[in-house]
């Protein structure tokens, strides 16, 4: 690259500095009156710089860095101006001009400011790291936690970081119970582990199932029906269900897709009644086909469905929540809004305190809405999002799930805040004991976020062991989207 064109990428570069720059502080000051946790103001400008930055297409100027050795800002998600910096000022060296005429090159402890914030950010949330491992592990507990103390203590020992009560089951009784056990085994490990408890929210389900006498399995192309109210058997339809919650019934249109029980089964909407909706099996296994059962969560890709994020159950779970728990998860929010009334909630329930917040990332709006969110929530407690991956690839295509799961991890990295990497992590291996290839390739994948969370399962304790062990390999080899090159000995 000859003097002139050295000079044109330098250029170049300054222009997008000064609109990155320019246009970052004008989002932030929308944002900064809504922010009440000071340290979380340096965090809010890098995401509204990173946000202006990747309106950009970077990919030509990015190009023509990489041959000169300097960073493509390919890796600049937790310090945004410093890497701009950093590069302009380099480029201009090479250029031989006048050093007042460039920024000034940050320094080393400048440049990873980004790190030690999501670092803080992290054990806010979510606790310090009682080992060399960087992520955490979270474990789902199973309702049989009541009785079972020593289930604590021996996940406690393998690394467990945080356990999750999905208070769509259960009951505050069993609630209780369950806590009592972890606190008993953190007294006796002598470790700390952090408590998440997870709203239910509006997940819609499937209820008052009714199947043929001798056949319970829907195929390709049969037909069953939805209803808004419990099903009359001896009906038109063989196969029928219930929507737990009807209104959504009243928005769907012919065509609307409709996948029920994490997208095992996939249906077509053939036509809206008064009373519900005929649906047509456009996705089963083909030879053994579905089981249309009770109590399994459905989305509406389609269907644009608006309600509040905090159900009646919500509400009465949080007089309990409130004063038990060290994080709140919150399911399908979509709008800072929703963020905003359970911070209300909360302040009425248990003024004056602070509790952690963990946004379920589910839906399409979500992803839309995410800087949004995250200024709503951490600009006021300490805040993490969650990919939850199984309910998310049903909403946005599972051919889109590797994508935005991407984006959604550079946001956060950009706001400084910690991700948790959820749903069907090690699953095989949590359920039969004998892990997959590929979800072990998914759990080293997942060094990339700040926490792991395991489902249930009867093999669970080996898979934390596991999970374990393969976050600690790959940590020497990855540090969010940056290689760790160690000196490698595998052909020695």
């Amino acid at each position: 690259m000859d003097k002139a064109d050295l000079k044109s990428l330098l250029h170049t570069l300054q222009q997008l500095r000064q609109s990155v720059e320019e246009e970052g502080r004008k989002l932030y000051e929308k944002w900064r009156p809504n922010i009440t946790q000071r340290a979380f103001t340096i965090s809010a400008l890098n995401l509204a710089h990173y946000l202006i930055l990747r309106h950009h297409d970077l990919r030509p100027i990015q190009r023509e860095l990489m041959p000169l050795g300097l960073s493509s800002l390919g890796r600049c998600e937790g310090r945004v101006m410093e890497n701009l910096d950093a590069t302009i000022a380099a480029l201009g060296t090479l250029c031989q001009v006048d050093p007042e005429s460039l920024p000034q090159r940050p320094s080393t402890h400048a440049f990873f400011r980004g790190e030690r914030f999501l670092d803080r950010q992290t054990q806010q949330l979510l606790g310090a790291s009682s080992s060399e491992r960087r992520v955490r592990i979270m474990v789902t507990l199973p309702s049989d936690a009541t009785e079972n103390y020593e289930f604590f203590v021996k996940i406690l020992q393998r690394g467990v970081n945080c356990v999750r009560i999905n208070c769509a089951h259960d009951s505050p009784k069993e609630w209780e119970a369950m806590i009592d056990n972890l606190h008993w085994a953190e007294s006796e490990t002598g470790k700390s582990c952090k408590l998440l408890m997870d709203l239910g929210g509006i997940q819609p389900r499937t209820a008052d199932v009714i199947t043929p006498e001798n056949e319970n399995r829907l195929h390709l192309g049969d037909r069953f029906f939805m209803s808004k109210n419990k099903p009359e058997p001896n009906g038109e339809f063989s196969f029928q269900t219930r929507c737990t919650i009807p209104e959504i019934l009243d928005q769907v249109k012919e065509g609307h897709m409709v996948w029920i029980d994490d997208g095992q089964l996939g249906t077509r909407v053939e036509s809206v009644r008064e009373d519900g909706v005929v649906l047509e099996v456009i996705q089963a296994r083909l030879e053994k086909g579905e089981k249309l059962k009770n109590d399994k969560g459905m989305n509406f890709p389609d269907t644009e469905v608006y309600f509040d994020a905090l159900t009646e159950k919500d509400l009465k779970d949080l007089d309990f929540i409130a004063s038990h728990a060290d994080i709140i998860g919150y399911s399908f929010v979509q709008e800072a809004s929703d963020i905003k009334r359970l911070q209300h909630e909360l302040e009425a329930r248990n003024p004056g305190h602070t509790i952690g917040l963990i946004a379920k990332i589910e839906t399409e709006v979500a992803i839309k809405n995410l800087p949004e969110l995250i200024v709503q929530a951490a600009g006021h407690q300490p805040f993490g999002v969650m990919i939850a991956r199984g309910d998310l690839a049903v909403q946005i295509g599972y051919q889109r799930l590797a994508e935005m799961q991407e984006e959604i991890m550079w946001m956060c990295e950009a706001a400084h805040i910690p991700v948790i990497w959820a749903t069907q992590v090690l699953e095989n291996l949590a359920k039969t004991g004998i892990p997959s290839r590929s979800e072990v390739t998914d759990a080293a994948m997942a060094q990339r976020s700040e926490c792991v969370m395991l489902n249930k399962g009867p093999f669970i304790e080996e898979a934390v062991m596991i999970l374990d062990d393969v976050l600690l390999r790959m940590q020497a080899h990855q540090m969010k989207k940056t290689p760790q090159l160690r000196a490698l000995h595998s052909w020695e």
